[in-house]
């Protein structure tokens, strides 16, 4: 995928900067609710699921399976899409890299890896693992 072409929106505000700053680390972090004990995907302070303001970011295991993907072929460079379902229960809209891209199958385990953007940030994608 070309980073510069690709990349998703990019949203570095006082709440997700934690995450980016990890992200450029090299680790995965994603947002617990202590009130719930859930994890939750797309980092933000409130609970999506009681609502609760007790959260915390906690490091992730970067490992999950796929749940849904897409190949995009009608483009100059293929690229695969995927719902992935991190192993701490949230599903992350993602893509799926450095694979073939007719083996993927829904199931497969995957792993995180960390892509630049043409934005300087370090982007979480998927990987076989």
């Amino acid at each position: 995928m070309p980073e510069d072409t690709r990349s998703p929106l990019i949203v570095n505000n006082p709440e997700t900067q934690p995450f980016w700053e990890a992200a450029a680390e090299g680790r995965f972090i994603v947002r617990y609710c202590i009130a719930c004990n859930r994890a939750h995907w797309y980092p933000r302070a409130i609970c999506p699921f009681c609502f609760s303001d007790k959260t915390e970011w906690k490091q992730a295991s970067g490992n999950g399976t796929v749940y849904s993907y897409s190949v995009m072929r009608r483009v100059p460079e293929p690229y695969a899409i995927a719902y992935v379902t991190l192993e701490e229960g949230p599903k992350m809209l993602t893509n799926l890299v450095e694979c073939d891209f007719d083996a993927i199958r829904i199931g497969h385990r995957v792993k995180v890896v960390f892509k630049p953007s043409s934005e300087g940030m370090q982007l979480p994608m998927f990987t076989p693992a």
